[in-house]
């Protein structure tokens, strides 16, 4: 009897034994050893771990663009209310398109009364800079330094073609921190903006890269690292808030070249104010379902009443719209279809007061061409 009752007592030890070992190493929760081990776990070799595509991207635009980006210290001396003189310091940036050093910015960055320019290098060589042509119309400006030695510059890419939503990267000095990526989308094109003495930017990209004080004038690239705009304002006093805007480096070019052909620089008028129109909204009006732009007003005087470009002749409220109708629509503009807002400020970035202008017009039932002169004024349209 009592060898049945000890086997008993063993057999019920050795299930809870069992049981027991079991159910730690079933249901407890397992911590790094303490004599030596790892106290953590991750990838098997970091170091190795993989970039995306993207990311790369990113690092090999930064890597080959960054040394072409420079910081523009602009001095200038003015007067106090005590007729004290003193020195004002504003800083931004820009980016050397040349061997020769010459650099693209934009004009509030190196703006005031004979100001004393200090353009400093990636490497953090400085150099005077001078002045060679300025188009504040367009907040642009041409600078030149004399480098010591060999230079990186930036290859300027075409800014018509942008689409929204493609990739854009800024670089630049926000807040003096020099050599600064940030990176987004071309969130809209032909943005129009005031700037700071409340002159009409046109024709602008908008952008979500974070733009900042200090990035003024730096280079905004596309994913192949080519220039499409200059990055000049933000939206709002005070830092990024997701909306930045640039300037289409294809006025850039323009200014180049009227500074190589030695031209006095004026800004184009035609003297319309112009709606876009397509598709169901077009045809509620009357007009092709490819639509372009409709004349909502001409300017008394403008090149385009000498032309006698037609406005409207009376207004109607399409759901929240309240449209001109009876006027001109513009549906090309040299051989070019105005499937966009900024369709006109494009074609007219490239122009000069005095140049011809060919539009397409949908008049009355049917399309005729009609050639414009163009005037001057402080306004591209």
């Amino acid at each position: 009897m009592k060898s049945r009752i000890w086997l008993l007592a063993a057999l019920i030890a050795g299930g809870f034994i069992l049981g027991t070992t079991y159910f730690k190493s079933k249901w407890s929760p397992r911590f790094p050893s303490t004599s030596g081990g790892p106290l953590w776990s991750g990838p098997g070799n970091a170091s190795a771990a993989g970039l995306s595509n993207d990311e790369q991207n990113n690092i090999d635009i930064y890597k080959r663009d960054k040394d072409a980006t420079v910081n523009i210290t602009s001095t200038v001396y003015r007067q106090n209310f005590f007729l004290e003189i003193y020195p004002q310091r504003e800083s931004g940036s820009g980016f050397i398109i040349d061997k020769s050093g010459r650099i693209l910015t934009n004009n509030h960055v190196v703006s005031g009364r004979a100001p004393e320019l200090q353009v400093t290098l990636a490497n953090g060589q400085k150099y005077k800079a001078t002045i060679l042509y300025k188009d504040p119309a367009n907040d642009l400006a041409l600078i030149k330094i004399d480098p010591r030695g060999e230079v990186k510059y930036l290859p300027l890419g075409d800014s018509d073609s942008l689409q929204v939503g493609q990739k854009v990267l800024a670089i630049g000095n926000p807040f003096g921190l020099q050599g600064t990526l940030t990176t987004g989308i071309v969130s809209s094109v032909g943005r129009t903006i005031a700037d700071e003495n409340g002159r009409e930017l046109q024709g602008m990209i908008q952008t979500d890269a974070a733009i900042n004080p200090g990035n003024s004038g730096g280079p905004l690239l596309d994913s192949n690292g080519n220039v499409i705009g200059i990055n000049t304002a933000i939206y709002g006093p005070g830092g990024n808030i997701g909306i930045g805007f640039a300037m289409p480096i294809n006025r850039a070019k323009t200014m180049i070249e009227d500074y190589q052909a030695n031209k006095t620089y004026g800004r184009p008028r035609l003297g319309v104010d112009v709606m876009y129109v397509y598709g169901d909204l077009a045809v509620e009006l009357g007009l092709p379902e490819e639509g372009g732009l409709l004349v909502q007003g001409v300017a008394e005087g403008a090149a385009a009443e000498a032309a006698g470009i037609r406005g409207p002749r009376r207004l109607v409220v399409l759901g929240n719209y309240q449209i001109g109708i009876g006027g001109d629509l513009i549906m090309a503009i040299d051989g070019v279809k105005a499937d966009r807002l900024d369709s006109l400020s494009r074609a007219l970035s490239r122009k000069r007061p005095g140049d011809k202008v060919e539009l397409t017009l949908f008049r009355n039932g049917k399309k005729v061409n009609v050639s414009v002169t163009l005037g001057e004024g402080s306004q591209n349209l």
